[in-house]
C-alpha cells in the first residue's frame, strides 16, 4: 500500500509536468488514480485541485516582474489597464460557464473513457494546428485585441471536459486567430492564475469540512512538489514549443489515449 507521502509526491509530479503541457492534468491524474489506486475519499478527490496553487505559484514566480509592472501600472499606464481587463475578459467565459455546469460535467463526464478519448481527439487537433502554414500577427501576450481575449475565454471552456487540456485549447486558440507559438503559450499562462485560483478557492471551500490538520502535511508535499516540477516544466516548454512546434505532445496525448482505452478494455 502506497503510504499517503509518497501519493502526494507522484500526484504532484504529475500536476507540476502536465498543468502546463498540452496534455491535460485532469485527465492524468484521473488515469493515474484509476490504474494505480490512488483515488480515495472525498479529500483525495478535491487533493488534486488544491495542489493547482503550487503551480499558480510557479507562474507568478516566473513573469513576477512583467505582472509587477502591470499590477503597478493597472491606474496609470493604459497598456497594463487593458492587459489586465483582457485577462478577466478571458477568464468570465470560464467562470460563468463552470459556475452554471461544473456539477453536472464533474457528475458525467469524470471517467476515464472520457478521458481517454478527449486525449486521442486532442492530440489529433494538435497534429492538424501544428501542420497549418499560420501567419502570426500577434507577437505579444499583452497586446491582444479584446475580441481576442474573449475567444481564447470561451476555447478554454471545452477544457472543463477532463481530457481537453485548458493550456492545449486557449493556444490552439490563439494560434488559430492569430498569435505566434510563443505568445500563445504565455498568455494560456497569464489565464491559467485567474482560471486555476477561482478553482483552487472553490474546491477549498466546499472540501472545507473533510480536512482535518492530519492534511496539511500531505498538501503541502503536494504543493511544493508541483510547484517545483511546473517552473522547470514551463521553462523549457516555451523554448521546445517555439522551435519544434506540438508533434511531441500530439503523441504523447494520442498513446496515453490508446493504452488507456486498452486498459479499459481489459477491464482494468
Amino acid at each position: 500500500m502506497i503510504s499517503d507521502a509518497i501519493r502526494a509526491v507522484i500526484l504532484g509530479v504529475v500536476e507540476g509536468v502536465t498543468e502546463f503541457l498540452p496534455v491535460s492534468s485532469t485527465g492524468h491524474l484521473l488515469l493515474v488514480e484509476r490504474f494505480f489506486d490512488m483515488g480515495g475519499d472525498d479529500f483525495w478527490k478535491s487533493f488534486a485541485i488544491l495542489i493547482q496553487l503550487g503551480a499558480i505559484l510557479a507562474i507568478l514566480a516566473i513573469y513576477f516582474v512583467k505582472l509587477w509592472h502591470v499590477a503597478l501600472g493597472m491606474f496609470t499606464d493604459p497598456a497594463a489597464r487593458r492587459f489586465a481587463i483582457g485577462v478577466v475578459v478571458a477568464f468570465l467565459p470560464a467562470a460563468v460557464i463552470g459556475g452554471l455546469l461544473g456539477g453536472y460535467i464533474k457528475s458525467y463526464l469524470f471517467n476515464p473513457w472520457v478521458v481517454c478519448f478527449s486525449l486521442i481527439l486532442g492530440g489529433a487537433v494538435l497534429m492538424w494546428v501544428d501542420q497549418l502554414d499560420l501567419k502570426p500577427r500577434l507577437h505579444d501576450a499583452t497586446t491582444f485585441p479584446l475580441p481576442t481575449y474573449l475567444a481564447i475565454g470561451f476555447a478554454q471552456c471545452t477544457a472543463m471536459i477532463p481530457g481537453v487540456s485548458r493550456s492545449g485549447a486557449t493556444i490552439v486558440a490563439a494560434m488559430l486567430l492569430g498569435a505566434d507559438k510563443r505568445a500563445s503559450a504565455e498568455f494560456s499562462f497569464f489565464l491559467a492564475i485567474p482560471t486555476m485560483l477561482g478553482a483552487f478557492v472553490y474546491d477549498l471551500y466546499k472540501s472545507r469540512h473533510t480536512m482535518t490538520l492530519d492534511h496539511s502535511y500531505i498538501i503541502a508535499i503536494g504543493f511544493v512538489v508541483s510547484f517545483i516540477t511546473a517552473i522547470i516544466v514551463v521553462k523549457a516548454f516555451l523554448n521546445y514549443v517555439t522551435r519544434h512546434g506540438f508533434t511531441f505532445f500530439a503523441w504523447w496525448r494520442v498513446i496515453v489515449g490508446t493504452l488507456g482505452l486498452i486498459a479499459l478494455a481489459l477491464g482494468f
